[in-house]
């Protein structure tokens, strides 16, 4: 074979044992939690037709631009989904009997032809919870104290920062700003933290916005009143207050509900500047050892009813886990990862009985591998040390004989015999 095709497509990559059983025991630990809160697993196919993933109220122009198109052989024009969000639109409208509301999660692959950099592949995994079918900001507040408890498990610490697109688009209007321009104003608006006031003012003369609109947003930020209860008191319009009634009711129900997570009202948070039409949020890590959000989501209560066309209303609401991102946070820890298995069983010459060994302690939960290769025990050893193994078991004649087997703790390189009975009790007290 030609050494050339021996090399990842670009955009691809291959996990390898270590890395990839970091990346199963996240995923499990997702399911765990969110099947924990009544949601049901939901996988859709990777190929899909193009026609619906080009549909005006899938993901837009932009998105198009990147969708693997592809033919079977009886001409159907396919693609790969760039998302989990308009194939969960798809169900929902051939199972119209669905009962509602509708809790699912789905993590699985998606394909997107775009820019390859750090951090960003061409086939990457998304981890989305949908709920569809209730306009309650209960929904909000599940997803978010989901999402706490999830990070919890995983053993890293976060914060939310939240707003709400009704508030954001009504603060707009009343400054003057027209629809058109509310884009590109949002984009500078989303910048405040890092460049400041002046900062903002140069991003929106950058994109020719106009100095009158410059004047008026420049002003309303030198105000400083971005609290919640400021801007409720400051702009009059329905669409602000219904933003903020929103969120007050959103963080009464965290309150109540015991939610002790740090969540942080963003005044300009956005997120897709086209399909949330209520709350936003992203979730990012507390000690910023990456900085982009490693989760997000909102309210997107249009774009399922206009998708499906069938004049009914799908009010929805989602959350999204970067599996890879919360990989590279981990890495980032230096923490060994966990090994492919907690004992070794070596056989010396006893290849049957400690294969039946090695099955009874996997029948009792262990994660047990068993040497295959014929190795000298020095080498065997050698090789659950850098397995990072914990355990050994050496199984020979005179343990046959004498009912027991050697127990070896690899971190401490101590050794004991252990009765054969009790080698699964023996273990599980340690691992």
């Amino acid at each position: 074979m030609d050494s050339t095709v021996l090399k990842s497509v670009k955009g691809t990559k291959d996990f390898m044992p270590p890395e990839q059983m970091q990346r199963n025991w996240i995923r499990r630990t997702l399911e765990e939690v969110f099947e924990a809160y009544g949601c049901k697993p939901l996988e859709t196919p990777t190929l899909q037709y193009y026609e619906l993933l080009a549909s005006k109220y899938g993901g837009g122009d932009e998105i198009l631009k990147e969708v693997y198109r592809l033919r079977d052989q009886g001409e159907r024009e396919l693609a790969l989904r760039y998302d989990l969000t308009v194939p969960l639109a798809k169900v929902v409208g051939m199972n119209p009997e669905m009962r509602l509301p509708f809790k699912r999660y789905e993590i699985g692959k998606v394909f997107r032809d775009g820019p390859v950099k750090t951090g960003r592949l061409r086939e990457f995994i998304q981890c989305d919870v949908d709920i569809i079918g209730t306009s309650s900001m209960l929904a909000e507040a599940e997803l978010i104290s989901m999402a706490f408890a999830a990070f919890a498990k995983l053993g890293l610490e976060v914060y939310i920062e939240v707003n709400n697109r009704k508030l954001l688009s009504g603060v707009l209007q009343e400054l003057g700003v027209p629809g058109e321009r509310a884009a590109d104003v949002m984009l500078s608006l989303d910048k405040l933290a890092k460049i400041g006031v002046e900062g903002v003012q140069g991003d929106l003369r950058e994109r020719q916005v106009e100095e009158p609109l410059v004047a008026a947003i420049t002003s309303f930020l030198q105000k400083g009143a971005l609290a919640l209860d400021a801007l409720a008191q400051q702009f009059s319009s329905e669409l602000v207050q219904q933003g903020v009634q929103e969120l007050q009711q959103l963080f009464a129900y965290l309150r109540g509900a015991g939610v002790t997570g740090e969540v942080r009202f963003s005044p300009f948070l956005a997120r897709g500047l086209g399909i949330y039409t209520g709350t936003v949020y992203e979730i990012f890590l507390q000690d910023q050892s990456i900085t982009s959000s490693i989760g997000s989501g909102g309210r997107y209560d249009e774009i399922i009813g206009r998708f499906l066309g069938d004049g009914r209303e799908y009010p929805a609401v989602g959350i999204s886990f970067g599996l890879d991102v919360i990989l590279a946070a981990l890495s980032l820890r230096a923490e060994r990862a966990r090994p492919a298995a907690d004992v070794l069983v070596i056989p010396l010459g006893t290849e049957e009985l400690s294969l039946g060994l090695a099955n009874r302690l996997r029948a009792d939960g262990l994660r047990v591998e068993l040497e295959l290769a014929g190795r000298k025990l020095k080498k065997a050893l050698d090789y659950a040390n850098k397995e990072g193994i914990a355990y050994v078991l050496i199984y020979g004649e005179n343990e046959v004989n004498s009912g027991q087997v050697v127990a070896r703790d690899m971190r401490e390189g101590s050794e004991q015999t252990v009765p054969l009975g009790l080698v699964s009790s023996w273990l599980g007290e340690r691992i």
